[in-house]
């Protein structure tokens, strides 16, 4: 790994991999190739804890110069959006690796992906991918309340995310801010599916009754630290605490008879369009949709739950028993994205 040239741009989080960028000639009876032709940038709001690994293996098995900016965690996802959408008229990212869902249908809705049907995610859940090629779904992660067991017995342990805003919690709950990354993404879901005014409630009394943090992983680490005694988080960050060794346990909320049921939020990948490097970046979204991807995120340190229906295994996050899905309508909860975003924006002002 080592630094960028200017085309990925500089700043927190970046890292180059795979072979050297240097503008060399290699000539063949086959012709002759520009090293650029063998390079691919990569935008990741996944964590480069878990991304960066994947990455390095396909630059060194495929011998690509893979490019990755990863996001910082006070602006996930919003940061790499933010920077696509100024890039529009010359794009320098050619694959978006997006840790949810929500932003990538926006950036949809601007017409800035490319269309590309994998022919890996053809047998994918209708629902985890784009009708017309222009982002697939894989390695969804879920909402849920991660619980200190030292603090809360386990006959009073919430079920609910609305525990969040019980009275008899004040202070004692954390959620991450919700301008940023899966939580801005659950929080657009709620305006969705509740309606304006009931979200709106609910988040007057979340500000009133928890402690705001700048992030999921600063929630599952509050939570781990006896700081809060429950919060709401992912899995993957709830699972970092466990593998650590704290005193943490996991709750899929809503699963009572007719709640909303736990969340899950896939992770996408998206081709840009006008990239500088079309052909790698159809190889790479392949790659990255393989069931072998998908194993080693089930299985490793994130945790995730797989979408290819080829991967035989479970997540080590999956619960002992079955986890009923919450049915979330992710493109309108896209469509209602500005709206919530300005009434939270508003909100949370005074939150760092």
């Amino acid at each position: 790994m080592g630094s960028h040239d200017d085309r990925c741009g500089t700043g927190t989080g970046q890292v180059r991999l795979g072979l050297l960028g240097l503008a060399w000639l290699v000539c063949g009876l086959a012709g002759c190739w520009r090293a650029s032709d063998r390079e691919v940038v990569v935008y990741s709001a996944l964590d480069a804890e878990f991304a960066g690994p994947i990455l390095e293996q396909y630059a060194r098995t495929h011998g690509v110069d893979v490019r990755p900016n990863f996001d910082v965690e006070s602006t996930k996802t919003v940061g790499l959006v933010t920077r696509i959408l100024q890039e529009r008229n010359h794009p320098r990212c050619d694959v978006f690796w997006n840790n949810e869902i929500l932003h990538t249908l926006r950036l949809e809705r601007h017409g800035l992906l490319a269309a590309y049907a994998s022919p890996v995610a053809a047998e994918f859940p209708a629902n985890y991918r784009s009708p017309d090629g222009y982002w697939h779904g894989l390695a969804a992660r879920a909402r849920v309340l991660v619980v200190n067991t030292q603090l809360v017995e386990d006959a009073a342990r919430p079920e609910s995310i609305e525990d969040l805003v019980d009275p008899r919690w004040q202070g004692q709950v954390a959620i991450a801010k919700p301008l940023f990354g899966t939580t801005a993404t659950h929080a657009s879901v709620l305006f969705a599916y509740w309606g304006d005014t009931r979200a709106q409630e609910f988040f007057r009394q979340v500000k009133r009754n928890a402690q705001v943090l700048s992030g999921n992983k600063q929630v599952a680490l509050a939570v781990a630290r006896g700081e809060a005694a429950f919060g709401l988080t992912d899995t993957d960050d709830a699972m970092v605490e466990i593998d650590a060794g704290q005193p943490v346990a996991i709750v899929y909320p809503d699963q009572q008879e007719g709640g909303l049921g736990t969340l899950f939020i896939p992770n996408t990948v998206a081709i840009i369009a006008g990239g500088p490097h079309a052909e790698q970046a159809r190889a790479l979204v392949d790659y990255v949709l393989s069931a072998a991807v998908e194993t080693q995120l089930a299985q490793g340190p994130s945790a995730q739950f797989p979408v290819n229906p080829r991967v035989t295994v479970q997540s080590r996050a999956a619960a002992a028993g079955p986890v009923r899905w919450m049915e979330a309508d992710f493109a309108a909860a896209a469509e209602r994205w500005e709206t919530a975003a300005a009434f939270l924006r508003d909100l949370f002002a005074a939150v760092d």
